[in-house]
């Protein structure tokens, strides 16, 4: 499982259970809270009202006459009450009045409950006694909804108490309320949730961003190329980062190492044994001629090691450097031109011509050294393999926000064999004219100089025929 995932259905899991258990345990305690509040506003009202019956003080028995009225004319009464989205058109508040033993003397619902024994009902029973009396009784006992609640106060004369007088309130439009607050809860929830798991998915991809940027870079170095350093960020990712690079700093100069000493070697037999061969037959009496052409071996194979050092000593700067150094404009156009005057003696001495490019102001920003190094290898090439008074033709295009330089020639082209390995280190073919290899280096410089800019080398077969060799560079500073 992928961290990312790992990561979301770890917020996922606690955030939704934690959210569950809280809206739960909130609307649970939603109904006990609204109800508090009505028993607290209903205890006023009936304390008001048995005080109300308590007038004048020293009355010995109760006239429900005053409250009576004042209720009468209140029920009948039109209005239209908005409290926070529930409209409110009627009173719904009844009032009974009990004696001192329990029997209703009064009651506001068209005196239905008159000579009652109330005695037993809580509200009653306790307030009689001096007590806190109230009850919440259900009018269906199947439906939670219909409960209706009771609060009651002591009627006095003087300080005896001579009844009690209850104010009942059903809690339907308590549930009103609550549906209301229900929903709102439940709204605040799934939008708390929702932002918890937003949250979590931002963490995760914060979090998982910079392994991402790591595994390419380890990949990438895996399949042989040269990826820039990782920048995963700062703290413990960013020094996994700096590990990364160190210990690709550190295998690959193993790897370099023991790769060119291999190579080196292999490739220095050759000429080596050569020069042992001709220095040895050199002692021997021999003709003039034969000795001239001994020693002519030994300074042709002699250059050559040469080369191929310098060569060897070029291609480990470029391939261990990761920045440009002397960054400059550059004039291509002027800069090929140059390239081709400097290898006029080996065009000349094949009556080649070369045609030079027809766009002659394209200025790019790199090392000029090194596009020099990788235009001479490319047009070395193509004067190499083109046959003797054929033309090499060189185009200069802008395209978009790159510039491409084209070397063609009309030789025999990519073998197929060799077009998967062009570009290896030390491959090379035979020359056409010579039969002879070269270092097998060229190309493979050519590549590593066009890619510390940005850039990119190919060679591909003509359709007409011949090679095309493509140097791309961006316009601007890479």
């Amino acid at each position: 499982m992928r961290i990312r995932t790992r990561i979301i259905i770890a917020f996922l899991i606690p955030g939704a259970l934690g959210f569950y258990f809280l809206v739960d345990w909130v609307l649970d305690d939603v109904r006990p809270r609204y109800l508090e509040a009505m028993e607290e506003s209903m205890i006023d009202m009936a304390t008001i009202l048995a005080t109300a019956l308590s007038d004048p003080p020293d009355a010995p028995t109760i006239d429900a006459t005053s409250i009576d009225t004042t209720l009468r004319r209140a029920k009948i009464r039109v209005f239209d009450a908005r409290i926070y989205g529930i409209t409110k058109e009627q009173i719904d508040m009844r009032v009974y009045v009990t004696d001192t033993d329990g029997i209703v003397i009064y009651d506001s619902d068209h005196g239905r409950a008159v000579g009652d024994d109330y005695s037993n009902w809580n509200d009653v029973y306790r307030t009689l006694r001096a007590e806190y009396g109230a009850r919440a009784t259900r009018s269906n006992p199947d439906d939670p909804t219909s409960s209706i609640l009771h609060v009651a106060a002591p009627v006095y004369s003087g300080k005896e108490i001579i009844g009690s007088l209850t104010v009942s309130k059903p809690t339907g439009s308590l549930t009103l309320f609550m549906e209301a607050a229900r929903r709102k809860v439940v709204l605040a929830g799934l939008v708390a949730f929702a932002v918890v798991i937003v949250l979590g998915a931002v963490l995760s991809v914060w979090i998982t961003r910079p392994i991402e940027v790591l595994t390419r870079y380890a990949k990438a170095v895996r399949d042989g190329r040269r990826p820039p350093p990782p920048a995963p960020g700062s703290g413990e990712i960013g020094d996994l980062g700096d590990a990364f690079e160190e210990m690709r700093d550190a295998l690959e100069g193993k790897q370099y190492v023991e790769g060119y000493v291999q190579t080196l070697t292999h490739e220095m037999k050759s000429p080596i044994s050569a020069v042992r061969g001709a220095a040895e037959l050199l002692d021997e009496d021999m003709p003039v001629e034969k000795r001239r052409q001994f020693l002519a071996n030994i300074r042709s194979e002699t250059n050559r090691m040469q080369d191929l050092v310098d060569r060897m000593l070029l291609l480990s700067s470029l391939e261990t450097r990761k920045a440009l150094h002397d960054v400059e404009p550059i004039d291509l156009a002027s800069m090929i031109t140059d390239v081709i005057s400097s290898l006029r003696p080996q065009w000349e001495q094949k009556s080649l011509s070369i045609t030079s490019p027809r766009e002659s102001s394209v200025t790019i920003h790199g090392e000029a050294f090194l596009i020099r190094h990788a235009l001479t290898n490319l047009v070395g090439n193509a004067i190499d393999f083109a046959p003797t008074g054929s033309a090499v033709s060189i185009e200069l295009k802008s395209i978009g926000d790159t510039v491409a330089i084209e070397v063609a020639d009309a030789g025999p082209g990519v073998p197929p064999y060799a077009c998967d390995k062009i570009f290896d280190r030390f491959y090379s073919i035979e020359r056409p004219a010579t039969g002879r290899k070269s270092t097998g280096l060229g190309l493979v410089i050519a590549r590593e100089a066009a890619e510390l800019h940005s850039g990119t080398v190919e060679l591909v077969n003509a359709p007409s025929g011949g090679a095309i060799a493509t140097l791309r560079l961006p316009l601007e500073s890479p």
